[in-house]
């Protein structure tokens, strides 16, 4: 079983203005001179998690984590039905980041992350190819409408009676359009169990999805702080609803942008939510990554998939 670091703690931390009335919280850990990364977390509206620190050698690195707007330690939180979305999307995100790194006075960083931070990765680097060093993703997503499509309405093929149970949890006259669009405005509710019962229904669907993975743990998503799950199921269906606020296709189209940018793209065969034509499709239009498949994990991961990730990180120290 691959070692991972110990988990060391931050040396510095804080919370920046990033405009909008908008407070994201960052902390920094290991080497102020080592090699400066960020972890770029999924979601969207999960937050950061500690353990992610686990895969870069304190010694080395100068690893910078920060709760995107609306989630983790951010303020204001998303869980508060008063805190209005309109200045939550991803170019709010890509600034917010621009941001960050010109207030830690960095050059230049790798990125890290996956699943929904492998799109807000994407969609950065391209922005912004000058700032980035190399990027690591375990777990690739897009975020197109297809693969929007697959994880809440194609994939009920290999769950039918959990899908059955997600699509009916909304109102009759919303079960046979765009599902995604009809959860956000559940939860975007002025009524408390209204938002409440689309968390539960809407992370209910997600645990389904990833325990249905031969590594697949059941709760992932259920097991969260009622707030942190609010967070989470309402800035999910925000952007979902909206295609990730990206014109489709578009981080496939313009991945020539990242052309000189050296890449790890690491994905799961058995990914049943994110299917790996996303990453194949990817690396074919990005000379400058290179893909490695961990045949047994799913989008949750493997012990195979944790030593991959720290390979690529470690490449690049």
């Amino acid at each position: 079983m691959t070692e991972l670091y110990p988990l060391h703690e931050p040396y510095a931390q804080g919370l920046l203005d990033v405009g909008d009335g908008q407070r994201i919280h960052w902390n920094v850990a290991g080497d102020p001179a080592g090699k400066p990364a960020v972890v770029v977390h999924g979601g969207p509206g999960s937050g950061h998690r500690a353990g992610s620190r686990r895969y870069f050698d304190p010694a080395r690195y100068r690893l910078v984590q920060f709760d995107q707007r609306g989630c983790g330690r951010s303020l204001p939180h998303a869980a508060n039905p008063t805190t209005g979305l309109e200045h939550n999307t991803t170019a709010h995100l890509i600034a917010d980041m621009e941001r960050l790194r010109e207030h830690l006075g960095i050059d230049k960083w790798l990125l890290y992350g996956g699943s929904w931070g492998s799109t807000l990765i994407l969609a950065y680097a391209q922005a912004h190819p000058e700032r980035v060093s190399e990027i690591v993703i375990c777990g690739v997503t897009m975020t197109r409408p297809e693969e929007t499509d697959w994880l809440y309405r194609g994939v009920a093929r290999f769950l039918p009676g959990p899908w059955e149970a997600f699509r009916d949890a909304l109102p009759p006259a919303d079960r046979g359009g765009d599902l995604v669009a009809a959860y956000s405005r559940l939860l975007n509710s002025p009524e408390e169990p209204v938002r409440r019962a689309a968390a539960r229904a809407w992370s209910v669907w997600e645990d389904a999805v990833v325990a249905h993975e031969v590594l697949g743990k059941p709760d992932v998503y259920t097991d969260r702080p009622a707030d942190d799950l609010m967070a989470f199921t309402r800035i999910t269906a925000h952007y979902f609803a909206h295609h990730a606020f990206l014109a489709d296709g578009q981080l496939l189209r313009d991945a020539g942008r990242l052309a000189g940018i050296p890449g790890e793209l690491i994905h799961g065969r058995l990914d049943l939510g994110s299917p790996l034509d996303t990453a194949w499709e990817l690396v074919r239009h990005w000379p400058d990554a290179r893909l490695t498949v961990i045949d047994e994990a799913g989008h949750t991961g493997s012990p195979a998939m944790s030593a991959a990730v720290l390979a690529a990180i470690e490449r690049f120290a």
